[in-house]
């Protein structure tokens, strides 16, 4: 598909690397779901899934991880920087967990090049408005260094999802670069319209419109239209490796939604590239 449209490759911003203890709870998270509910399709150890994403023809990817706890965030930080350092493709991600180091390490890790941060204020199970990521949100909206949020209510909801609470966060930091993981799912308008009010706020397409989202979180028909006015802003997500279908049918869910073929080079490619300079 790339080929066809003109493109130099794919760029994936929601895809994972974990270290090798806590992607196995996520896989066994999954598993624990039933037989069948959610496979994993890709197993396999870090080497093997990031050679399958260049197979694919993903030039630029990311290994987002987050913290469920305190003192959890910077060892997950020094073993992405370890592991962006061995795949340099990969964009250098760090995250956060609100704690008085907060902060500090937020800002060593933008002097040390971080390129993208990941917040989910469902498994941190977090408010976003902690006077503790006040300096943080900030530190973040002064770099203008994108920041992955999961703050939709999907696939279940937690104490500090949904709208709201990340809405308060924009309003007091109106400059922060924030993409909205899975296209603020399910509460796709209310996050549609935060990416029409900000002038940085951007939504990635992770599992939005394949066949497994649309039948437990269909995306609303009457919404399509607002799809061609947010074409800038709209970035490839697919939640690589902890996903159950193939890679290929996110790219033929967005393939099935594009208004034109220069809709699908700016989601596929082009609007990332631009935002990370890449």
């Amino acid at each position: 598909m790339w080929r066809e449209l003109g493109l130099p490759g794919l760029i994936d911003v929601h895809t994972h690397f974990m270290p090798d203890n806590v992607m196995r709870k996520v896989w066994s998270y999954f598993d624990d779901l039933g037989e069948g509910v959610w496979p994993i399709t890709y197993r396999g150890d870090d080497a093997e899934r990031a050679e399958l994403l260049r197979a694919f023809g993903v030039r630029r990817f990311t290994a987002l991880n987050y913290p469920h706890r305190p003192d959890m965030a910077e060892w997950l930080n020094a073993w992405t920087a370890d592991f962006t350092n061995r795949n340099p493709d990969c964009l250098r991600g760090a995250t956060f967990y609100p704690e008085r180091s907060a902060a500090t390490y937020v800002a060593n890790a933008i002097g040390a090049g971080t390129r993208v941060f990941k917040a989910h204020l469902q498994v941190g199970d977090y408010d976003p408005r902690d006077p503790q990521l006040t300096d943080v949100w900030g530190a973040l909206a002064e770099s203008g260094i994108p920041v992955v949020v999961h703050c939709g209510s999907g696939p279940h909801g937690g104490r500090f999802t949904g709208p709201e609470p990340f809405a308060d966060v924009l309003k007091e930091h109106p400059r922060l670069t924030a993409v909205i993981a899975h296209f603020g799912s399910p509460e796709y308008t209310e996050f549609m319209d935060l990416a029409e009010r900000y002038e940085r706020v951007h939504l990635d397409t992770t599992m939005v419109f394949t066949r497994f989202t649309e039948r437990s979180t269909p995306f609303p028909t009457a919404e399509l239209p607002r799809l061609r006015r947010l074409r800038d802003k709209i970035l490839l997500g697919t939640d690589f490796p902890n996903i159950p279908h193939r890679y290929v049918e996110q790219l033929h869910a967005l393939r099935d939604v594009a208004p034109d073929d220069d809709w699908l080079r700016a989601v596929l490619h082009d609007n990332a590239a631009r935002l990370f300079n890449t």
